[in-house]
């Protein structure tokens, strides 16, 4: 029997794919589709709001970007509002509440005032904000203060959004137009990819469907597939673990804190979540583990495969670790994760936010976070902090890691729809696309606050 073809098939059905599928669906003439997902539902990993940080990043509160990385940043958030206010501003998708980047001292203080000058025109929303203003906002964040605290912040902005039900939004939007066909595969595992005559054979546990493009979406899966397929061998993993810890709510909004320039690693922040009404988590903490998916001890041996370590992951290592501040904020984290010492250690970062925490207000976040898989530059010897992504030309595409997280997935599949209708002869709708998610849409009445 012949296998069944489709025009493109798309391995993994967290936000990076299902966003992929919208965009091609709507966006494009292709008409076949398929989108395949390991797990029995959609965007249960690393898309699940328990293992991310339920951020729409926006550049605004990040003190890592520069204000050319943060105005891409905003773009690409702003897609994920206009798509929102196009499905009809769906409450329970995006959500508005105030958000602020704090400072601490006299140091971090002029650094945030220096950065506002900077980013005022283009960010004209966030305001630089006194003690008093911070209180009135945030009064938890003011309370109990010696140190002289000032914040850029808002009060009422797009700040969190929940990326497992955005992912589920984007399918049922690709299954609901005319004239497609979106074949979704669940509990479906990915065997092997081949190339053979200009088609990509895929075994799917035993059945086998052929397309003409494939995007593989599946984290640091990906990377194992294209190794497996002879791609991207001068690439390893090292997969970072995040941790989150619950107090009681004390913060209204989204509260960042100053990235220390020196780690390559995102500073602990607190906020709502989404999922755990009446709670505040903080965190991330940042943990090496020898996993590609976090809690699942099956995807050790996965991570072995792609990690291959030689002399060349060895200098990215000593590079990395040869600095006194990252061997000390390593340890740091390592100490986060043991029982009996955790809660009180991390209580002395939890309380550059909120001063007045006390270590009973702290409980560890139990299997809560995910691992965002950080790719080694084998021939460069270095990190790729950002995006990343392997494109060999022939129709197939791997993406590993969306900058800055799922945020970006509208902005990326919009890159992968120009490779994917180019390489099959497909017609892009550029006017509607433009009209849908670049130009601003008009704002929903209501948009849910938690």
């Amino acid at each position: 029997m012949a296998s069944q073809h489709f025009d493109v098939v798309i391995i993994g059905g967290g936000i990076s794919g299902t966003a992929l599928l919208f965009a091609l669906s709507r966006y494009t003439d292709i008409k076949h589709i398929c989108l395949v997902e390991k797990e029995p539902e959609l965007a249960l990993i690393n898309s699940h709001g328990r293992n991310n940080s339920q951020t729409l990043h926006c550049g605004d509160i990040e003190t890592n970007y520069t204000l050319e990385k943060a105005l891409e940043i905003k773009a690409s958030a702003d897609m994920l509002v206009n798509y929102m206010l196009k499905q009809g501003g769906d409450q329970q998708l995006v959500h508005r509440y105030p958000k602020m980047v704090l400072a601490v001292g006299e140091s971090e203080c002029q650094e945030l005032r220096d950065r506002h000058t900077l980013f005022a025109r283009h960010f004209p929303y966030m305001d630089l904000l006194d003690a008093k203003a911070i209180g009135r906002i945030e009064p938890m964040v003011a309370r109990e203060r010696k140190d002289e605290i000032v914040a850029i912040g808002t009060e009422n902005e797009y700040a969190a959004v929940d990326y497992n039900l955005m992912a589920k939004s984007f399918v049922t939007a690709a299954q609901e137009l005319p004239n497609k066909t979106i074949d979704i595969r669940l509990a479906t595992a990915v065997q092997s990819i081949d190339l053979q005559q200009g088609r990509f054979r895929l075994d799917l546990n035993g059945h086998e469907i052929e397309a003409t493009s494939v995007v593989v979406c599946a984290g640091a899966h990906s990377l194992l597939f294209a190794q497996r397929m002879g791609y991207g061998l001068d690439y390893s993993c090292l997969p970072v673990a995040g941790s989150f810890y619950y107090t009681p709510q004390v913060l209204k909004g989204k509260v960042y804190t100053i990235q220390d320039d020196k780690l390559p690693f995102a500073a602990i922040h607190g906020d709502p979540d989404l999922l755990e009404l009446g709670k505040t988590r903080f965190g991330p903490t940042a943990l090496i583990l020898p996993q590609l998916e976090r809690y699942r001890l099956n995807s050790v041996l996965d991570f072995l495969r792609v990690f291959k370590p030689d002399l060349r992951v060895a200098q990215v290592f000593w590079d990395l670790f040869k600095v006194k501040e990252i061997r000390r904020y390593m340890g740091k984290n390592i100490l986060f994760e043991i029982p009996g010492i955790r809660s009180r250690l991390f209580l002395r970062d939890a309380r550059k936010i909120v001063p007045s925490l006390k270590l009973s207000d702290l409980s560890f976040a139990k299997r809560v976070g995910g691992i965002r898989p950080v790719m080694i530059d084998k021939a460069n010897r270095s990190l790729l902090l950002g995006e990343a992504k392997i494109s060999p030309g022939n129709g197939i595409i791997f993406n590993m890691t969306p900058s800055p997280g799922a945020t970006s997935c509208l902005a990326n599949a919009i890159k992968d729809l120009q490779i994917v209708a180019a390489h099959g002869g497909h017609r892009i709708h550029q006017d509607q696309l433009n009209d849908e998610l670049l130009t601003p849409q008009p704002p929903a009445k209501n948009t849910a606050q938690p």
